[in-house]
């Protein structure tokens, strides 16, 4: 005869043992009513246990740059929601996202995922007119390779010099390169100019602020205060990129135009001699009106003129100048701060884009081309070369590769919209994939005609 305590042990026993059957009884009840609960379980485990680790391992043997490279393209274009913070997260610094996300333009900082650059990454076909547009195809142009970059500049110092688009083109360069290597960062906006070191490779980096390339001062109104005017003197470089700066250069890139978009006045020797959108402004007088395309072209030509004096015996020997071509915004139904937007989400068809005869960014390129055209038969090419980054015609049409109302906090409350920078990733990068390829050129004998 068992006792109590066995009695109630072995009670409470069977009674755990028969909850545990009781529930498993309502578990295979429950299966039988609903069959497609197991058939949904099962088939999320499938996915990812299975289906998502294999789309992933097929998209990184699928891209040529490194693992780490390719797994950030991933991010970007498969995975495209996510933010760069979490892609930060889950996958580290990849294509160089923090670096990226702290080195990027302010206002690119929250671009969308960028689309395809293929269809801009061309090199124009080459015609004999140098103010002649662009005729259709050209050659295919490499991606850059930020290992072959880094090889090409080994040992160099390269600066952008310009407006804050030749800072958004340096930007572009720095993400690129941070793949193979972390840069340092020497300066920051130290008299207009921030520069980084590339110390495995002795290769420096940086951005020169000067929005005309020659000397500038605000106009003053009536109450003393500055105008969105500027006195730009046509016989005096700035500073800031043409003494000591310019002579420790192996390669500038040159770029402006953005700037004379408003009324401006020249000066030569002292005294104005001319403007630009001064038509009817009662401070023109009887100033000739320069144009756009003009006053870009004479600021271009006092810059390579420095360049090429420069070369003469105070720069280093060698020195290759670049002129990167103008390239437009895409405001549509107003400007920056009274209503302009971009909310393209396509390239433009060519038909879509302005025609030879009606842009006049067509003219600012041309005015481009033909002063290092010019330069270039005026200066020996063993002292400095000139060369030209021609991106126009490719960003006429990447009406949708610009940041809109995510360049800055005022613009989320409907304050303003960017249609003039480019997102960083974006089509801009293409411009450093032209530059590597015209810097692997510059050991070659430099051609007859420009394109």
């Amino acid at each position: 005869m068992s006792s109590p305590t066995s009695v109630v042990s072995l009670s409470h026993g069977t009674g755990k043992w028969m909850l545990q059957q009781q529930r498993s009884e309502a578990v295979e009840e429950e299966k039988k009513k609903q069959p497609w609960a197991v058939g949904k379980n099962a088939a999320l485990f499938a996915f990812f246990v299975v289906v998502l680790p294999t789309m992933m391992i097929l998209a990184g043997v699928s891209h040529t740059p490194p693992p780490a490279a390719a797994t950030t393209r991933l991010g970007w274009t498969m995975l495209g929601t996510f933010t760069a913070r979490a892609a930060t997260r889950r996958w580290g610094d990849g294509f160089g996202i923090r670096v990226a996300r702290r080195t990027r333009p302010r206002r690119a900082r929250r671009c969308r995922p960028p689309r395809t650059a293929t269809s801009t990454a061309r090199i124009p076909a080459t015609s004999t007119g140098g103010g002649s547009p662009p005729a259709g195809g050209g050659a295919a142009l490499p991606r850059s390779s930020p290992a072959r970059f880094l090889a090409a500049v080994r040992g160099k110092r390269l600066a952008f010099i310009g407006d804050s688009l030749a800072r958004n083109h340096m930007e572009s360069l720095l993400c690129l390169l941070s793949q193979a290597e972390a840069p340092t960062k020497v300066s920051a906006d130290d008299d207009g100019v921030r520069e980084w070191r590339f110390p495995a490779h002795g290769f420096t980096l940086m951005a020169i602020t000067t929005r005309f390339l020659a000397r500038a001062e605000e106009v003053l109104g009536g109450d003393g205060r500055p105008t969105a005017s500027f006195d730009v003197h046509l016989d005096a470089p700035d500073p800031v990129w043409a003494s000591r700066r310019l002579r420790e250069l192996d390669y500038a890139v040159f770029s402006t135009g953005n700037w004379f978009f408003r009324v401006n006045y020249f000066s030569e020797g002292g005294r104005r001699v001319a403007c630009s959108g001064c038509s009817g402004d009662a401070d023109a007088g009887e100033l000739a009106d320069f144009g756009v395309a003009h006053a870009v072209r004479r600021v271009v030509r006092a810059a390579l003129e420095a360049t090429a004096r420069c070369g003469d015996g105070d720069c280093k020997r060698g020195l290759v100048a670049f002129v990167r071509t103008y390239t437009p915004s895409h405001f549509e139904h107003g400007s920056w701060f009274d209503g302009g937007y971009c909310n393209r989400t396509r390239p433009l068809e060519e038909d879509e884009a302005p025609s030879w005869d009606q842009s006049i960014g067509w003219d600012v390129r041309r005015a481009h081309i033909e002063e290092v055209t010019s330069a270039r038969k005026t200066t020996p090419a063993t002292t400095t070369r000139f060369e030209v980054l021609d991106v126009t015609k490719a960003m006429m049409l990447r009406a949708d590769g610009h940041p809109g109302r995510h360049y800055d906090k005022r613009s989320a409350g409907g304050g303003a919209n960017d249609c003039l920078h480019w997102c960083i990733p974006g089509p801009i990068d293409m411009w450093n994939d032209v530059l590597l390829h015209k810097i692997a050129e510059t050991a070659s004998p430099p051609a007859t005609n420009l394109r």
